[in-house]
């Protein structure tokens, strides 16, 4: 399992994923979830993923080689919406080259992808790639996409992410929708990768991997598990007779 959040705000867009994989109890790996196909002064397209290894290893890599033999690639397409189109497609494209033969074994070949940053000449833009290769983008009323163990870490975004909220403020608020997720299913873990991009910028901001010794993510862990634990002991409780 993973857990990928993007959110495209009035200021600049945020992308965080998590790096742990799973093939049971005993198989516990770390690998990237992210993803880069920028140039920079002219475009910067951030992919992450949730779902199969193998195949979203496989797309990432027909979209590199493909950067170097076609002149339709995603580092000439015109618009994030045909990056998108591009994307999709390929993922198609993997999964029936690597399913044929194999449905009966019960193996799932799907992933899902999240897509976003800007290309000169338009806005940022931010999609969400659905494992059949359609998607849906990213608007004002809904600013942020996450894919993979979405329950534990939506609330939090749901009650306090806006478009209009400052970058830091939005930061905080996926930092501590990758705990909750993290306090509540030991399959998505650290190290945490995070990229910032600025409107207009046409360069990432930032990319920091997050570690669990750092001092941040712990006193923010420790911080917001108080601050619930003192929120909840100052609500009354209701008014119903004999819970003693």
């Amino acid at each position: 399992m993973t857990y990928c959040v993007a959110m495209k705000l009035d200021k600049g867009m945020i992308f965080l994923s998590d790096s742990r994989t799973n093939a049971g109890v005993d198989h516990i790996a770390t690998f990237q979830k992210m993803y880069f196909f920028n140039q920079p002064g002219e475009r910067v397209i951030v992919m992450m993923s949730a779902g199969n290894l193998a195949t979203t290893q496989s797309i990432v890599s027909l979209l590199n080689s493909r950067v170097r033999d076609r002149e339709h690639n995603i580092l000439t397409v015109r618009s994030l919406y045909e990056a998108a189109e591009m994307v999709g497609e390929t993922m198609r494209e993997i999964v029936a080259r690597d399913a044929q033969g194999q449905q009966s074994q019960g193996i799932d070949f799907t992933c899902s992808l999240l897509i976003g940053g800007q290309i000169r000449g338009e806005g940022m833009r931010l999609f969400n790639i659905y494992p059949q290769g359609n998607f849906i983008e990213a608007t004002n009323d809904t600013p942020y996409f996450q894919i993979g163990e979405s329950k534990y870490g939506k609330p939090i975004l749901d009650r306090a992410l806006r478009s209009t909220t400052c970058l830091p403020e939005a930061l905080k608020c996926g930092l501590i929708s990758f705990d909750s997720t993290m306090k509540s299913n030991l399959s998505v873990g650290l190290p945490l990768d995070m990229s910032i991009y600025k409107t207009d910028q046409f360069n990432l901001h930032l990319h920091q991997r997050f570690y669990e010794d750092d001092a941040y993510l712990m006193s923010l862990r420790q911080q917001w598990s108080e601050g619930l634990k003192n929120l909840l002991a100052s609500i009354a409780p209701p008014a119903i007779q004999n819970l003693d």
